[in-house]
């Protein structure tokens, strides 16, 4: 039972969720394009630009194009967007009780100031609010992906190509199904992460915003019966694309939202790639290949002293999935709507903005971990001295290349090698005297005897050059 006598803290203007409070410094920028205001502030564009897009082109018998002052004055609305807009706002939607009328008739109340309160019959004409608020969402995404996420994430997967090109030399011991298995080097295992997360941001780059202003279901009913003579369908195009986004000729009351489940699902790839190698870094450092630069003042564990613990991954692997768990579901609740319309999108897309904070404060977690880790060489050294046995592989591949070329005692390689290995420690000098004693070639037995766990990775450190 909750203490009666406790002081309660619902009417301070005090945040709710982790983004809004603790985590609110690193998804800040996030907040002027995927915003409860910021979709205010879009919507006032949109139907702004609508109506300055009918008089420019005389779509209505009656209207010429605005003065180059009534133009400038209008978009001001838009510019001069601030606190007290949203404030009134919320006012007139307290009466409307609907979010875009609120959005029509706060312009409304302006254009009087501006000398053109003849053309309120003009704001969000023929429009239907998801004709508004279709486009005003991809604005918002589009900008908050091009101008804040991508940028970050780009920045991090430039951080591990440039750890993947200087630690490109130095060898490790590979671990398949967590058994030791052939060297690799630890540049070209970072290589292989900022490959895959290079792709996935190319994706994204690809994205289509698609919008729609086409009525009330799709058919521009409304518009061809006030306006018959109007090509309404390049007027609509012409405007969608003037917004800078991709036009969309075939809806119904909704846009689609295809576009945002393609690029949340692509986001979300991004976000599980990166969780996995939060996991592997985490995994590296618990076996000391990599060691925690400790932060002046620190504290890793409130009893044990000596702990420096590895926060930053394990924020991120927990930011990553409640990032991919409203993604998921956005991906999924937003491809399907009732008829032509229902309402599950509208209070779907309000977590948008939640789903990309996750993951930006994910992303700026990953570069701060990244940033407090050396390299531990002699460890990593150590471990490949410890386990001549994965030298196995390439004895047996020459032995079988021997065979072919005629060189005689070579037989069942695999199973002589599995013999010796198998189950087995084997060191330096038992596996040098191994291969001393199966009479290869000359030349075979003096490539094999120079070969050591540190240096058998192949082409390991070339191939950290496909990220140029």
């Amino acid at each position: 039972m909750a203490d009666s006598a406790r002081t309660s803290l619902a009417s301070e203007p005090l945040a709710l969720g982790a983004l809004d409070g603790r985590y609110r410094s690193a998804i800040a920028p996030l907040v002027d394009h995927l915003s409860e205001a910021a979709l205010n502030r879009n919507r006032v564009h949109v139907e702004v630009e609508w109506l300055l897009h009918l008089t420019s082109n005389s779509v209505l018998p009656g209207t010429s194009p605005l003065t180059a002052e009534q133009t400038a004055a209008l978009r001001r609305i838009v510019t001069d967007f601030n606190a007290d807009s949203v404030s009134e706002l919320s006012e007139i939607e307290a009466i409307t009780v609907h979010d875009v009328k609120a959005v029509e008739y706060y312009i409304n109340r302006r254009l009087p100031g501006i000398g053109i309160e003849a053309l309120t019959p003009m704001v969000h004409f023929g429009c239907t609010s998801e004709d508004i608020n279709n486009l005003s969402y991809a604005l918002g995404v589009k900008d908050a992906v091009e101008d804040v996420w991508m940028p970050d994430a780009r920045a991090l997967v430039e951080q591990i190509t440039t750890m993947a090109e200087t630690l490109r030399e130095v060898p490790m011991l590979s671990r398949t199904h967590g058994q030791p298995a052939t060297p690799t080097t630890l540049g070209k295992e970072l290589a292989v992460t900022a490959w895959r997360l290079t792709r996935q941001l190319e994706r994204i780059a690809r994205t289509e915003y698609l919008g729609k202003i086409n009525g009330a279901t799709g058919t521009y009913a409304a518009h061809y019966a006030s306006v018959p003579g109007a090509d309404w369908q390049q007027v609509s195009k012409t405007f969608v694309e003037g917004l800078g986004l991709d036009w969309n000729p075939l809806t119904t009351q909704i846009e689609s939202h295809d576009w945002q489940a393609e690029l949340y699902a692509d986001v979300a790839r991004f976000n599980r790639i990166l969780h996995n190698f939060c996991t592997d870094v985490w995994s590296y450092i618990s076996i000391g290949y990599f060691k925690q630069v400790p932060v002046a003042g620190a504290t890793g564990s409130s009893t044990m002293p000596h702990k420096v613990n590895p926060i930053r991954f394990e924020n991120a692997e927990a930011n990553l999935e409640i990032s991919n768990g409203l993604l998921d579901t956005l991906g999924a609740t937003l491809v399907t709507s009732r008829w032509q319309r229902d309402l599950t999108d509208s209070s779907s897309q309000r977590n948008i903005g939640t789903a990309f904070g996750h993951s930006l404060l994910a992303i700026s977690n990953v570069a701060k971990g990244l940033q407090r880790l050396d390299v531990a060489e002699d460890v990593l050294a150590e471990d490949l001295d410890h386990n001549w046995e994965v030298l196995g592989e390439a004895i047996q591949m020459v032995m079988r290349a021997e065979a072919i070329a005629g060189t005689p005692g070579m037989e069942n390689p695999y199973e002589r090698l599995k013999e010796l290995t198998r189950g087995h420690r084997v060191d330096a000098e038992r596996m040098q005297e191994f291969v001393a004693g199966l009479g290869l070639g000359a030349e075979a037995a003096a490539r094999l005897k120079e070969l050591t766990p540190g240096t058998y990775n192949g082409i390991a450190s070339d191939l950290v050059d496909h990220l140029k």
